[in-house]
């Protein structure tokens, strides 16, 4: 079993209402998980979002909070519903009309990493599946909820950045001509999970550091951006995936030479990122 559901690194003093999230950078992998696999240890990191908490664990000394998962992907996904089961996966389970991710085998226990390829020989019993959700998926999601609320009472507001990957050829069916490719592609389920503010915030940090951006597509954002995000109280979520070919050597799952580049660039990102709200901190103290 992996060793932990989560860490959180605290600042030395809270100043910011943003909650940096990693759910999907663990990369704890049991040996008894990857025993039951198909899959080498190497394969079987496709699917992770490979040193993104390195590349945020920054926000602290921005007075920011920053939670990153200590399960990896393979192992549970995060950023899926509870009730995601899948019944080609899990014994027990009954199809429940037609959900896409689960439909793929990405449900909340994933069947298969990148590109489709099945992580198990056969399949696993529901109490398996149950457990894992209550050792890991459960906890995570407590704390995070339990620190946007800390967030919302110190600041009247609170801001999660869930911190993902993507792959290069990920945009390839998207890009247009004469269009540049995306960076850093932003979700906010389309306006729902985080209000205009907030978002043109985000993406001008992104666009002052260098960095091309583009809005809700390929990717709007997935549960965590829908389950957390409610900026009409003032709790706003969005996603944020950044083209793994700026930082690591995808094929062999390594940082490239540009990490250390990377890294610095989005240091200024995030301690841009961790004023957001600052100003009506301001004013409320006048």
């Amino acid at each position: 079993m992996p060793k932990t559901a989560f860490e959180v690194l605290h600042p030395d003093r809270s100043r910011s209402c943003v909650v940096f999230a990693s759910p999907h950078s663990g990369r704890d992998y049991p040996w008894s998980f990857l025993r039951a696999s198909v899959l080498d240890e190497h394969t079987i990191r496709s699917s992770e979002d490979a040193f993104v908490d390195l590349l945020f664990d920054c926000a602290p000394k921005f007075g920011a909070t920053f939670i990153k998962a200590g399960a990896p992907r393979a192992y549970v996904d995060l950023n899926r519903a509870s009730d995601e089961l899948d019944p080609a996966l899990i014994e027990g389970v009954r199809r429940q009309g037609h959900n896409p991710r689960v439909a793929s085998g990405l449900g909340v226990i994933p069947r298969v990493v990148a590109n489709g390829r099945a992580i198990y020989r056969g399949k696993m019993s529901l109490h398996e599946a149950q457990h894992r959700i209550a050792t890991y998926w459960r906890p995570y999601h407590e704390m995070v909820q339990r620190l946007l609320s800390a967030a919302y009472r110190r600041h009247g507001q609170a801001v999660l950045l869930d911190c993902h990957s993507m792959p290069h050829e990920a945009m390839d069916g998207v890009m247009r001509t004469g269009m540049r490719r995306p960076d850093v592609v932003l979700g906010d389920r389309f306006g729902t999970a985080a209000s205009a503010d907030v978002m043109d915030r985000i993406e001008d940090a992104f666009r002052g550091a260098g960095f091309v951006v583009a809005r809700n597509a390929p990717f709007a954002g997935a549960y965590i951006t829908q389950a957390y995000g409610r900026p009409s109280r003032d709790q706003h979520a969005v996603q944020i995936e950044i083209d793994r070919a700026l930082y690591m050597n995808e094929a062999l799952v390594r940082p490239n030479g540009d990490f250390e580049a990377v890294q610095e660039a989005l240091r200024g990102v995030v301690a841009q990122l961790a004023r957001i709200g600052e100003d009506r901190v301001k004013l409320a103290a006048e």
